[in-house]
């Protein structure tokens, strides 16, 4: 297809998978005749992957991210479902990347038709494809449209709701001015990252400033900077917890080696120790470190960590959970990286916060677990990157932050 062409759709279902060199981000609007959203629900992304009659399929990084259409299932009033797409590592354009959208015969796979948009170059989010109704029949047409100011400009334009600074590499950032840390923003991951769009629930994003938060409501997202209170009915929890960090590679076939610590501090900052893959326990076995990953690859978490709170020495007073990257790869070449915060006991996910940037660093500073005279834990969201690829280069800015 060239660009503005159009193709009769053969099949009541299709999919459409864009592939790049890179990772790529792939997401879906539903739109109705004015071109826009009928509410946040009509975004389709990874975060939220299931609309009436659009899925969305990730690719794992072994494959191409995906968007099913299914056209009988499409609600009324829906006339358009955009197809966009965003490379995954932070502030990269379209320059010297050739994406090429397929759009196949969802039932049998076969290809209908294929598209390769020409002359990219600054843009950092591209609607590349639609599939649309016309005169009772649907038919899908080939587009190309970048953006410079990312997915959120393409949300932006059809009506989705963002919350977020959009900062942008090769245009001025519109309509919002930009936040400067540390006060927290609600944005979406392209980077951790993660689009940068408003979180959709379950579970609901705590808007930021709306103070301490605990665990009486269920499962908590955090964004940066923000902190939630490991109580629940106005009782401590003082059981065992884990923290889970997981990540993926942001190029397809490139295997990412990140090493996950906690660094633990006394009530003067002082360094007590840490808890790494060359260590993997500390202060009497009250920390337990899951063991190294060498890949990133695959769902779930890929290293753990077990603290039992109950048993950490009276010493113990601060824990600051970090990744790093020896084999020196930066994290603007990390797709989705996060932590979650669980219940040791019934692996209940309890707070959960998504990187939704990335810096051209090898280290990076992800949560802060707070003892409070209350005898109370506090955890905190941080997402701060530092130059250092081991654990030991860690401790000094983790005793800053503290």
């Amino acid at each position: 297809m060239t660009p503005g062409s159009n193709i009769p759709l053969s099949a009541a279902r299709v999919t459409v998978d864009v592939a790049a060199p890179v990772r790529l981000d792939v997401s879906s609007l539903l739109l109705t005749a004015d071109g826009k959203v009928r509410s946040d629900d009509d975004f389709i992304f990874y975060n939220q992957p299931s609309g009436p009659g659009v899925t969305y399929r990730s690719g794992g990084g072994a494959a191409p991210d995906a968007i099913i259409v299914d056209t009988a299932a499409v609600p009324p009033g829906i006339e358009k479902i955009v197809v966009t797409a965003s490379p995954d590592a932070a502030g990269q354009t379209f320059q010297g990347i050739e994406p090429t959208a397929t759009i196949r015969n969802a039932d049998d796979n076969s290809v209908l038709a294929t598209f390769t948009p020409p002359q990219l170059g600054t843009e950092t989010a591209l609607v590349i494809v639609e599939v649309y109704l016309r005169n009772g029949a649907w038919k899908a047409r080939a587009v190309g449209q970048g953006y410079a100011n990312g997915l959120a400009g393409i949300a932006t334009d059809f009506g989705v709701t963002v919350e977020e600074p959009a900062p942008t590499p090769v245009a001025p950032p519109q309509p919002a001015a930009p936040v400067a840390p540390p006060q927290p923003t609600i944005q979406t991951p392209v980077t951790p990252p993660a689009p940068p769009m408003a979180t959709p629930p379950p579970p609901p994003a705590h808007a930021p400033g709306a103070g301490k938060i605990n665990l009486d409501k269920g499962r908590v997202s955090l964004q940066k900077n923000q902190t939630v209170s490991l109580v629940k009915g106005g009782r401590p929890l003082l059981s065992s917890v884990k923290m889970g960090l997981g990540w993926e590679p942001a190029y397809r076939g490139k295997d990412i080696d990140l090493d996950a610590s906690v660094i633990a501090f006394g009530p003067q900052r002082n360094h007590v120790d840490s808890c790494y893959f060359g260590k993997l326990q500390i202060v009497g076995g009250a920390i337990r470190h899951s063991g190294d990953n060498l890949t990133g690859e695959g769902g779930g978490d890929d290293e753990v960590i077990t603290v039992d709170l109950g048993r950490l020495p009276q010493e113990v007073t601060g824990l600051v959970f970090t990744v790093n990257s020896f084999s020196g790869q930066k994290f603007t070449e990390v797709a989705k990286a996060y932590c979650r915060l669980l219940d040791g006991t019934t692996g209940e996910e309890l707070v959960r916060f998504d990187l939704t940037s990335a810096e051209p660093q090898t280290g990076v500073m992800m949560a802060k677990l707070i003892k409070q005279f209350s005898g109370e834990w506090e955890m905190t969201a941080m997402g701060d990157f530092v130059k250092s690829r081991t654990v030991r280069g860690m401790v000094k800015p983790a005793a800053q932050a503290l």
